[in-house]
């Protein structure tokens, strides 16, 4: 059977020859493989003379291919939607069997106790997740997986829930410890919490009705009162923090003030060991090995963990290491190759630079008729902006003020913004190794080891005339810490819009310098480089009031980190300011320069 006629009753498309072509199946039935082939039953098979089935013209610039392979993919990996497709399917019994072992999981950790029915308390429903997951090793197999999840939507606030929120550990974090590991030479490993959701306590009273397929026989009007926390309650990843923090302070280790993530671990006035956590994803440095051992004992005591041994990879970003030269790197290579294939670029021509400078986007370029903006609501832009972004915040600082721009068409794109968004997939198909390079590099006790730059772009939006930010902030040469985003009003001239960008970099460069003292690393001040005298003369002196009195006074507390101490303003030449590439789009001579300054390497 020819693939596109396939696609075509997929997408739930018909021939209609009174409109010339095909069109949407306004019935919207589904469509499954076994039927595709079958004629529609009415009595009698239709034999009414066929046109040529053709794609709407929608589909034509996709490889057809590519959509064969998917749809090959969908059929052969099925997974059920519920516990009667489960138990009805030729592979119930792989089913049944991970539906066994999760129920044996959540009573022996004491998730829930069977009692008499409240009535007068609602209870929340449950429901079976089934997963296939290929598991790769010396042979590649598939193992069946299902989870009992509650569903937290039929939970009432106030009472079944309070308290929803739970830290995670910033990037920013992640990266400066890695910073500090390549430099130190620290032990790097890795943990996975199994199962951690069903750790936590919970404080409300919540019942639950029993799993379908396990309640027991003679006890079917009793209910789960639950103990423990279960996946899909809207306070279990709060409550598993609040459980881990509890056994970390058991433990002796210490929060950050900076991050409720981080915590050390001491012995007398020395640091022994970092602790980073992700959800259930740990990172564990420190400097002797079997100290690390010891904690890991400590923690697998108490947790049901997977050991990764040396950390290899978190988070989707890989971690390469070359202990000889003191050398770490940082790349997503794996993760732009997915993005550039999902996307179909793997044969465009790749450009230089993540956005060109004859990009003049703004909202003018949005359709301006229905047909436009129906042919454009076809194109994923905010699944491809999503995507880039998360790879931004990852490891790649070079993309920041191209994303920046085009993410805000999000809400009505057009085609010029389309265009601007596949130059970003086309520089990124060209520069798939870029990441960054941690050490490698000789530094002394005096040298300034966290180090900024800052930048603007005066009246860079087109739309409302709003000034464009940047800066970036290295440790040890290394870029750990970047923004790119408009400024939230209007700057009058350059040098309030240089004002405003310094104080942003302020901010952050106070909160680097607290969480760098809470690794160990002490930095009396923080130079931040700009490169306007203006707004470097405004943040030191108070005599230019007529100029600026109108500037808002929460931009002038910069005056008292300068004077503190905390913060030091240097001026840099315009062609050594790293943040230019994160206002606007340059030559790609100075924009790999940029790069370099800031240990954006092709890894």
């Amino acid at each position: 059977m020819q693939v596109e006629v396939i696609l075509m009753k997929i997408f739930g498309v018909t021939e209609n020859p009174e409109q010339g072509g095909a069109q949407l199946d306004r019935d919207d039935q589904t469509m499954y493989p076994d039927q595709l082939d079958q004629p529609v039953q009415t009595g009698q098979v239709d034999q009414r003379p066929r046109r040529n089935v053709r794609l709407p013209s929608r589909f034509s610039d996709y490889d057809m291919s590519f959509f064969a392979l998917c749809v090959a993919e969908v059929l052969l990996y099925t997974e059920p939607s519920s516990y009667e497709e489960a138990v009805k399917c030729k592979e119930s019994q792989k089913w049944i069997k991970a539906m066994e072992e999760e129920i044996e999981s959540l009573l022996k950790n004491g998730t829930w106790v069977l009692v008499t029915d409240p009535l007068t308390h609602k209870l929340i429903s449950c429901k079976w997740i089934f997963k296939k997951k290929v598991e790769v090793g010396e042979v590649e197999s598939i193992r069946f997986k299902a989870r009992l999840v509650a569903r937290g939507f039929t939970q009432v606030e106030g009472i079944d829930y309070t308290e929803v929120f739970s830290p995670v550990v910033k990037h920013t974090s992640i990266r400066m410890l890695l910073a500090l590991t390549a430099q130190f030479d620290w032990e790097l490993h890795q943990l996975d919490v199994k199962t951690a959701f069903l750790h936590g306590d919970l404080e409300e009273t919540i019942y639950m009705v029993q799993p379908k397929g396990f309640v027991k026989a003679g006890e079917e009007k009793r209910v789960c009162l639950l103990k423990k926390s279960l996946y899909g309650l809207k306070q279990s990843s709060r409550q598993w923090n609040l459980k881990f923090h509890e056994h970390m302070v058991k433990m002796k280790f210490e929060r950050s003030s900076f991050d409720s993530c981080v915590y050390v671990k001491k012995k007398g006035d020395k640091i022994i060991a970092y602790l980073l956590l992700y959800v259930d994803d740990i990172l564990l440095a420190g400097v002797c090995k079997n100290e690390i051992q010891a904690i890991k004992e400590e923690l697998k005591f108490r947790f049901e963990m997977k050991d990764l041994g040396e950390a290899k990879r978190i988070l989707g970003m890989d971690i390469f290491r070359d202990r000889k030269k003191r050398v770490l790197k940082l790349v997503q290579t794996d993760y732009v190759g997915k993005l550039i294939k999902k996307y179909q670029m793997e044969d465009t021509k790749s450009v230089s630079v993540p956005l060109a400078s004859h990009f003049k986007l703004s909202k003018e370029q949005m359709p301006q008729t229905e047909e436009d903006r129906r042919e454009m609501n076809l194109i994923p832009y905010t699944n491809i902006v999503g995507s880039i972004m998360y790879l931004m915040i990852c490891t790649r600082p070079d993309v920041a003020h191209a994303i920046s721009v085009a993410s805000r068409y999000m809400s009505d794109p057009g085609k010029d913004h389309w265009k601007a968004l596949k130059w970003i997939l086309k520089y990124l198909r060209g520069y798939m190794k870029v990441g960054l390079q941690f050490g490698g590099g000789d530094w002394s006790e005096n040298d300034d080891i966290l180090e900024g730059f800052c930048d603007s772009n005066y009246a860079a939006n087109l739309d409302n005339r709003k000034s464009q930010s940047g800066y970036i902030f290295t440790l040890y040469g290394t870029a750990i810490s970047w923004k790119s985003n408009l400024q939230s009003v209007v700057a009058l001239s350059t040098t309030e819009a240089e004002y405003i960008s310094l104080t942003e970099a302020t901010k952050e460069a106070s909160w680097l310098q607290g969480i760098l003292q809470d690794f160990g690393i002490q930095q009396d001040g923080v130079r931040i480089n700009c490169d306007s005298n203006s707004a470097i003369c405004l943040a030191k002196h108070q005599m230019f009031h007529e100029r600026s009195k109108h500037i808002d006074v929460r931009r002038h507390f910069i005056r008292d980190e300068i004077q503190s101490g905390r913060i030091n303003v240097e001026k840099v030449p315009t062609e050594e300011n790293a943040s230019d590439m994160l206002t606007k789009a340059l030559p790609i001579a100075k924009f790999k320069h940029c790069l370099e300054l800031v240990g954006v390497v092709e890894c």
